[in-house]
C-alpha cells in the first residue's frame, strides 16, 4: 500500500529526468573543456612550450586533426601530427630521429587528448613526454596558446 503523496507523478518524474540531463551535461562539459586541468611538473604552459621548441630544447607536436589546424593554425615551432594515425608512435619516432629520450611536448585543443596521448607514448617507450594542458583554445589550466597571443603558422 502506498502512502499519500508517495506516488511518482509525471511532473516529479520529468523533474528527475531534467536534473539527470543537467548533471550529465555538466559532467560532459567539464571533461570537454578540461576545467580541472592544472599545470604541474609534468606539464608546460604554452609560453614555456613555445620557448623550448623554438630554442630546440624539445619537439612540440600538435596532435589535433587537419581541420582543426586549418581553423586556428598550428603553434609556431610545433609539428602537426594527427593522433588518429595508425602509425602515430612510429611517425613520432621519426620526428625525434629515433632518440626516445628526446623531450617531446604534446598539444591539442584543450588538453584532453594530449593528456591521453602522453600516457600512451610513455607506454610506447618514449622517455620524456610532456603535456600542454591549456591547449590551443584554453582549459582549466589557463587561457591557451591563441588567447595568450603566441604566434601561429597557417597550413
Amino acid at each position: 500500500m502506498t502512502q499519500p503523496g508517495s506516488r511518482i507523478t509525471r511532473r516529479r518524474l520529468a523533474g528527475l529526468g531534467t536534473a539527470a540531463v543537467l548533471t550529465g551535461s555538466a559532467i560532459y562539459g567539464a571533461g570537454w573543456y578540461n576545467i580541472t586541468a592544472r599545470n604541474d611538473a609534468t606539464t608546460l604552459t604554452p609560453p614555456q612550450a613555445h620557448a623550448r621548441a623554438t630554442a630546440g630544447q624539445l619537439l612540440l607536436v600538435d596532435i589535433r586533426r587537419p581541420d582543426e589546424w586549418a581553423l586556428t593554425g598550428v603553434g609556431q615551432g610545433a609539428h602537426p601530427l594527427d593522433m588518429r594515425r595508425d602509425d602515430f608512435a612510429a611517425a613520432l619516432g621519426t620526428l625525434v630521429q629515433g632518440t626516445p629520450d628526446r623531450p617531446v611536448a604534446l598539444i591539442c585543443a584543450r588538453g584532453v587528448r594530449s593528456r591521453f596521448m602522453v600516457r600512451k607514448m610513455l607506454q610506447a617507450g618514449f622517455r620524456t613526454v610532456l603535456d600542454v594542458p591549456e591547449g590551443m583554445l584554453g582549459s582549466g589550466a589557463g587561457p591557451g596558446w591563441i588567447k595568450r597571443g603566441l604566434p601561429v603558422t597557417q597550413l
